[in-house]
């Protein structure tokens, strides 16, 4: 089971949100493709901030004085009972995205999607940090993408 929660931490969001809240609905929808495990509760919290907070948080636990699209920290809480829950926080950046989205030749909102697509795969286990994973998680975005009518967007 997963919960979701939307948290506005900037301007720039607040027109957006309706949109957003629609593209997790969506994504949600083909939880069974994130390999979720079905015996953790997962609680989401999606924090849409500016480049500025994004950096404060990069900086403070990733060491990293700069910008990013997207943060995504995951809080394991085991239980007694047979249940155990994943917290997690997935930031994102509406002024990054916008200037990527240019940048690629993408539609802002597609990709956001992906950027939502890549966090919900960590929050699931996957991880980029050998070139094997990378390649076998970026396969696993494609076709998430794929099911959700947005074509490859690494090419």
């Amino acid at each position: 089971m997963i919960h979701y929660s939307i948290i506005i931490k900037s301007k720039h969001w607040p027109k957006r949100l309706k949109k957003i809240d629609r593209i997790i609905q969506l994504i949600l929808k083909h939880k069974k493709l994130f390999n979720f495990n079905k015996n953790i509760i997962y609680y989401c919290n999606f924090v849409l901030m500016n480049d500025s907070l994004i950096k404060k948080f990069n900086r403070l636990y990733n060491k990293q004085n700069k910008i990013t699209d997207v943060l995504t920290f995951v809080y394991n809480i085991k239980k007694k009972i047979n249940k155990n829950e994943k917290y997690c926080d997935i930031m994102l950046s509406a002024e990054i995205l916008a200037k990527d989205a240019i940048k690629n030749k993408i539609n802002f909102y597609d990709h956001i999607t992906h950027i939502i697509v890549h966090s919900l795969l960590h929050v699931s286990g996957y991880k980029h940090i050998k070139n094997n994973d990378y390649l076998i998680m970026i396969k696993k975005e494609i076709k998430i993408l794929n099911n959700l009518g947005i074509s490859n967007p690494y090419f």
